[in-house]
């Protein structure tokens, strides 16, 4: 890519929801009004004023709907009312209204491949096979053998264990659930299904909602043909059905469908979309002209250390194999008129500087700030998960299976502590990709301060706070201008400072063959802009390539340390451990006459 590609520049198409940074809440875990150990709307009511402060313009709320909380709220048995630990349809107004007074807005998380088998679609569609909701649910009769046995209708495995179809005695048939089988998959193919969740939608954008999350959308449409799928996992009575509905065939005729009634809105959406990683079919659905959706998450970057057996087996990896995904996404999108979503942290995935760096005392604040230099200044929307401005780290190493909460997680612990019993080296391996990978360690309470349970409730948390909230947390670094929060803030403010580059600029790695740093230029016109990393804890040497040889270096608008660097004199530099730079360039264009404010 050129490095000054004008064209391209003034072609972009420019949207609020672009030039936006998000702040997601997991609200069990984000802070407590009433001290039953939950958190709830009107505390992070109670506490808009610190994420305004961080500069985000977008909160963006996991699921507080109606629900029995098998999955955390992702199983949902009532998408019109709210569930009654977490407040009341009031309380989301309530929300909306203070973010609106604030200039900031609010996504809310759409669950609609499934719901709850408490909603009461499902509970009449179990009732009969004539019901008039039997087929808002996918039904398959039982395949039965040569001896008269029983099977589910295919092979298709549940990403929470097992077979993904459920026996219903009532009727005598499967339904299918990709995920618990307390979350049956709706019926898209049906369409009192999908005008329903149009319905939904339309409910929560006229009460001022300005956007959605949609999980694991890219799962709505299957092959109906539900044809077995082929073995991936050897050994394995079940095996991965993804190649039959990561997408389905009617998937982009359901996202237009919803695309056009956020259009109407001028709402926004980002979609869960994990299983694909073809590019051409990732841009059918951000493509801008196509009115899908505006960005999705894609996994190949959080999947970059799952072994061959899947998520909870070991893998290493080089900084190449990240600098190829990177590089990948970021001109794709920008060649083709689509758009990244931004993301190392969510709520089911681990912290990033337990996973991505390295969260020692000596080396946890430097690691945060790397990597939202890294995150921070890529092209796309930036988002940022509850804590990780603070560089919130992993589970404590002392955690036992009993201190896990997530169904996931124990689901996957009951198979293979029973397939592998006698296996205590493997066994323990688990639990040490537990610590590193397990959805719980996003979980834990939001710090908030230093006295007891880290501020998060008055009562006793549904899950433990991280035993290290006595130094790290939100009010001892909120006024420490050295702290990651700080760090944070200028990151955020720099995207809104030089938001030509930084959101609508191109994308170009530079020292792709480097083993130890990252880097990478932005360019918009004439403005350019590079961003270093150093991923290690050590000093190493960054050569200077050729191609910055056009440029001088200009201001320094961001560093993780204080002190300047100091030029090798032989075309290299010093990096320090874990350090990061952005440093404005002065083309031969601009060298004279350029100023930056």
């Amino acid at each position: 890519m050129a490095l000054n590609d004008i064209a391209k520049n003034e072609r972009c198409n420019r949207a609020w929801w672009k030039e936006s940074s998000i702040y997601q809440i997991y609200p069990a875990s984000f802070k407590d009004s009433n001290g039953d150990g939950i958190g709830d709307i009107p505390g992070i009511i109670s506490e808009l004023d610190y994420i305004q402060l961080l500069g985000v313009d977008i909160i963006w709320l996991c699921p507080v709907y109606k629900s029995p909380q098998v999955d955390m709220g992702y199983d949902i048995s009532d998408y019109r009312d709210i569930h009654e630990q977490y407040g009341t349809v009031a309380d989301i107004e309530a929300l909306t209204k203070e973010l609106h007074r604030r200039g900031m807005k609010l996504a809310m998380d759409l669950v609609v491949n499934h719901t709850s088998d408490q909603h009461e679609w499902f509970q009449n569609s179990r009732k009969s096979i004539n019901n008039e909701y039997r087929d808002w649910y996918i039904w398959k009769k039982p395949r039965i053998d040569d001896k008269g046995q029983r099977h589910p209708p295919n092979n298709w495995i549940s990403y929470f264990g097992g077979s993904a179809w459920e026996f219903d005695s009532t009727t005598d048939e499967y339904y299918l659930h990709l995920f618990a089988k307390e979350q049956p998959d709706l019926n898209w193919e049906h369409t009192p299904v999908r005008q329903a969740v149009h319905d939904i939608v339309r409910f929560w954008l006229e009460r001022g909602v300005d956007g959605f999350r949609m999980d694991v959308i890219n799962f709505i449409s299957k092959d109906t043909r539900f044809s077995d799928a082929p073995v991936t996992i050897p050994g394995s009575e079940w095996q991965n059905g993804s190649i039959y509905y990561a997408p389905g065939p009617r998937l982009h005729e359901y996202l237009h469908d919803l695309g056009k009634i956020l259009l109407e809105y001028n709402a926004f959406s980002v979609g869960e979309m994990p299983e694909i990683k073809d590019c051409d079919e990732i841009i059918k659905a951000v493509g801008f002209d196509r009115h899908e959706l505006n960005m999705i998450f894609h996994f190949e970057m959080v999947d970059i250390d799952h072994g061959p057996g899947g998520k909870y087996t070991p893998k290493s990896w080089p900084l190449a194999e990240l600098k190829t995904m990177i590089n990948k996404w970021q001109t794709f999108m920008y060649e083709n008129n689509g758009w990244n979503a931004l993301f190392l942290e969510n709520h089911d995935q681990p912290r990033s500087v337990s996973r991505f760096a390295s969260d020692k005392p000596e080396d946890r604040a430097l690691s945060a700030k790397m990597l939202a230099t890294f995150i921070g200044f890529q092209s796309g929307t930036v988002f940022v998960y509850q804590g990780q401005e603070l560089g919130m780290a992993n589970v404590p190493k002392n955690w036992q299976i009993k201190d896990y909460r997530d169904i996931e997680l124990l689901n996957h612990w009951k198979e293979q502590s029973q397939l592998h019993s006698d296996e205590t080296e493997f066994l323990k391996v688990i639990q040490e990709q537990y610590r590193l990978k397990s959805r719980d360690n996003a979980r834990t309470p939001m710090q908030w301060n230093s006295s007891t349970n880290a501020g998060f409730t008055s009562g006793e948390p549904w899950i433990h706070v991280h035993d290290d909230y006595q130094l790290w947390n939100a009010f001892s670094q909120i006024n420490d201008q050295s702290s990651v929060y700080n760090y944070w803030r200028k990151v955020l403010s720099l995207r809104k400072s030089f938001m030509d580059v930084f959101v609508y600029g191109s994308f170009q790695l530079i020292s792709q063959d480097d083993k130890d740093c990252f880097a990478y230029l932005r360019s918009y016109g004439t403005q350019n802009v590079l961003v270093v990393m150093n991923f290690h804890s050590q000093e190493v040497i960054w050569k200077i390539p050729k191609e910055l040889d056009a440029f001088e270096i200009g201001n320094v608008l961001l560093s993780s340390y204080s002190a300047e660097h100091i030029p090798r004199g032989d075309g290299s530099l010093t990096l320090r451990p874990l350090e990061a730079f952005v440093y404005l360039l002065n083309s031969p264009e601009t060298r004279n006459t350029a100023t930056y404010n």
